[in-house]
């Protein structure tokens, strides 16, 4: 299994980056080799780092070669965003477009999209407290609803099939597709050679104070669709007097997700993509990322599939 450093941390003495906001020159010589030293064989880009080149492909071309070169490759690209939502919907739709465009013109195979709408929008019921909400939730979702999305990843998919371009649905809270049923159901829909899941268990843990399902289920159910993996681990302390669940991110050998359970599960069904550990966001990301690419390697090792 080969990893992919989609970092959520980019910090390296002396630079310190909003992980969401990088721009190209802070993929600094000293963070690429740091990123090969913790075991990472490629990188995920986000589409900030990319849309930052504006028109100039000929920029982009050499951004990619650099990384290229330096031995450690962009290997996704991250373009999220609600593909239904009225107010997002347009702006998400171009921007999926172009980075399948980009995908093609750079040579990265995978366009990973997280379909979130905007996070915590209050109850609007009268009187009410105002607590968060999972926001465009399967549980609320009508069949219409996975049909609409379902026609724009479709366009997306056959904009990317002639250009060697697969892509991918993170399982994201705040979006129709965060569950494995809605995972299955949005994968018959499109029903495309190059579309599939990315199965984050991290956020199904993280949806709802009490989790739908379990993470086995869900790996189980999704990993002969997925094309993609995210990978994160935390731990859920629940508070129900305050309706509010904290949780705490730790290294992927740490946390609530049973990584063990779901590399088996992902190996048996044949997967052969990236493994992509969502890293750390805080503190020492090289020490706490490599924990999680020794532990990853730990069980292929146990499993006998290196």
């Amino acid at each position: 299994m080969k990893y992919c450093y989609a970092n959520r941390r980019h910090t390296l003495y002396p630079e310190n980056v909003d992980s969401w906001s990088p721009d190209p020159n802070s993929y600094t010589d000293d963070f690429l080799r740091k990123s090969i030293d913790i075991g990472m064989d490629g990188l995920e880009i986000g589409f900030q780092v990319l849309d930052s080149f504006g028109d100039d492909d000929d920029a982009i071309k050499g951004f990619a070669k650099r990384l290229s070169d330096a031995g450690i490759p962009a290997v996704a690209i991250r373009s999220g965003g609600s593909l239904t939502a009225a107010m997002s919907y347009a702006d998400n739709k171009v921007k999926l477009a172009r980075m399948v465009d980009v995908a093609g013109m750079i040579g990265v195979e995978i366009v990973n999209g997280a379909l979130s709408a905007p996070a915590r929008r209050p109850d609007a019921q009268e009187n009410s407290p105002g607590w968060p909400k999972s926001q465009d939730a399967s549980r609320d979702a009508m069949i219409y609803d996975y049909e609409k999305l379902s026609d724009e990843l479709r366009e997306a998919a056959d904009r990317g099939a002639p250009r060697g371009v697969t892509v991918s649905v993170e399982v994201h809270q705040n979006s129709l597709v965060d569950n494995s049923w809605s995972g299955k159901l949005v994968h018959k829909l499109v029903d495309r050679e190059n579309f599939g899941l990315n199965p984050d268990l991290g956020n199904i843990v993280w949806t709802y104070d009490e989790m739908e399902e379990t993470t086995e289920h869900a790996i189980r159910e999704l990993a002969p669709i997925s094309v993609y993996w995210h990978c994160k681990n935390l731990h859920r302390i629940n508070h129900p007097e305050n309706k509010r669940t904290v949780f705490l991110r730790v290294p992927l050998p740490d946390g609530e997700v049973d990584y063990r359970y779901a590399i088996t599960t992902m190996v048996e069904a044949g997967y052969k993509g990236y493994l992509a550990i969502e890293g750390a966001w805080a503190g020492d990301q090289f020490y706490q990322d490599k924990k999680s690419v020794d532990y990853c390697e730990s069980v292929l090792d146990d499993i006998g599939a290196r």
